[in-house]
């Protein structure tokens, strides 16, 4: 096996697709994560980097009054664990091209939907308020255009007849809880490359 791709995970909230990244290497997922970054210092995401023995850095709304400050010292503090990806996991910030320019085509980005259908934060409750029968899951490198970055992997989830936006978000969840480190391992496995002159994903 070669070595482990060192990646930093970005989070806000409860944690759950940090979970599923620690659960997947855990049973040989060749990623080792580096370090986790928590946008508040409430966010449950922490806990289960400390459980996993995963160092943190909890930044707050006061250290991201200059946002291009804050992800200065991210950026700094994920260089110095050595991470070579960034893996965002339900983080409630958009990153600046300080993030970007230092990891160009790598930080990656889960969204709830099949983009480029239905972008933005409330992406689930568009897509079952307009009715769709289609809905999914992409897994996307962010770029200075939100939502439009490079995709690199998607699955469909039908709407059922009964389901509720409850129910449609649990099955999105599930969806993300395998879908993420599926791609991650893509990468992990150097099967993944954005292809420059049209800025599409080719996985080998």
């Amino acid at each position: 096996m070669t070595d482990k791709l060192k990646i930093g995970v970005l989070l806000s909230g409860s944690g759950t697709n940090l979970q599923a990244i620690i659960d997947a290497a855990a049973e040989g997922l060749p990623v080792d994560i580096a370090l986790v970054v928590s946008s508040r210092p409430d966010a449950y995401g922490i806990e289960r980097a400390h459980a996993a023995g995963i160092p943190t850095l909890v930044m707050n709304r006061e250290k991201y009054a200059d946002v291009l400050a804050a992800d200065a010292q991210i950026v700094e503090a994920l260089r110095k664990a050595g991470a070579e990806y960034v893996v965002m996991a339900g983080y409630m910030r958009k990153v600046t091209s300080v993030m970007l320019d230092a990891f160009p085509n790598r930080v990656l980005n889960l969204h709830p939907a099949l983009l480029p259908s239905f972008k933005g934060a409330h992406a689930i409750a568009d897509a079952f308020d307009a009715g769709v029968k289609v809905t999914g899951v992409t897994v996307h490198f962010a770029n200075a255009d939100y939502d439009k970055g490079p995709i690199v992997a998607q699955r469909a989830i039908a709407v059922a007849e009964n389901d509720t936006l409850d129910t449609l978000e649990a099955k999105i969840h599930d969806v993300e809880h395998v879908l993420y480190p599926e791609a991650i391992g893509l990468i992990a496995e150097g099967r993944v490359a954005v292809d420059p002159s049209t800025n599409k994903v080719h996985i080998s």
